[in-house]
């Protein structure tokens, strides 16, 4: 397990640059225009319901480093359940884990899903870099269109693996960007496609938390037969708001997280 958070979040920023160019443009444009550090609110993985890489074997290696579990989020429709993590320094990011429940699936789904899980092995889910070590299984690229038919969850997990899926600039902590609406137009100026699924804006000041993001990506991958130019990753963006106690809402809203979710739509 990683010593410290500092490096782990490098090693996860590294991997996650290499397949989402867009987000290394945006994160530019705002250290220029900003007279602060970008601040990272949240990242957020996936995977499967499934020995040995359920949500708790990736929740393992940062309840090491001292985070904590936070609120469940329940998306019946994707078939997906997920779980938060702080750490008590509420400076460092919060962590969203999210797993396909595979046993609600297809029977295909359920045979194809489990013989990519039965190539890992699971010495491996232990190791620090696991968290952003990408695909642990071979894929051909009919394979992944066949889960994309059923789940987009499924198909973009099997082709990407274990790497953030997103990170967030925090708008809480801009200088000169106070809202989402703001950032999506300085998005939207600069070319950036904004994830418009329910609104560009998702969540309300009453949620105590707004979100938007950009779509994915779209990059090469390389699957076993072929390479073929697929989405990749997102960077999102979040303001939160004080609750009734003044401390700033640190958990997270499940309508708008479903919406957050299709930015990997192709």
């Amino acid at each position: 397990m990683h010593s410290d958070v500092d490096t782990l979040f490098r090693a996860l920023w590294g991997d996650y640059r290499a397949v989402t160019p867009s987000a290394d443009r945006i994160h530019a444009l705002l250290a220029e225009r900003e007279n602060t550090a970008i601040v990272n609110d949240h990242i957020a993985l996936r995977t499967f319901n499934l020995a040995p890489v359920g949500l708790d074997a990736l929740a393992a290696h940062f309840l090491a480093l001292g985070y904590q579990p936070g609120g469940e989020y329940h998306f019946e429709a994707k078939k997906l359940y997920a779980r938060h993590y702080e750490h008590p320094d509420p400076e460092v990011p919060k962590v969203f884990i999210s797993e396909l429940l595979v046993e609600q699936c297809s029977d295909q789904l359920q045979t194809v899903v489990q013989g990519l899980v039965d190539q890992i092995n699971p010495k491996r889910v232990q190791a620090d870099d696991f968290l952003y070590s990408g695909r642990h299984w071979n894929l051909d690229y009919s394979t992944y269109r066949q889960l994309l038919e059923e789940s987009e969850y499924a198909g973009w997990l099997a082709a990407w693996g274990y790497r953030a899926n997103h990170f967030t600039v925090s708008i809480n902590h801009l200088d000169t960007i106070h809202s989402v609406p703001d950032i999506n137009t300085l998005l939207k100026e600069q070319g950036f496609s904004v994830n418009a699924s329910g609104g560009e804006v998702k969540g309300s000041p009453q949620d105590c938390l707004e979100q938007s993001s950009t779509m994915a990506d779209r990059v090469t991958a390389h699957f076993s037969d072929q390479d073929a130019v697929i989405p990749s990753c997102f960077y999102e963006f979040a303001k939160r708001y004080p609750m009734a106690n003044g401390k700033l809402y640190s958990g997270f809203v499940a309508a708008s997280a479903d919406r957050i979710f299709e930015s990997t739509h192709s």
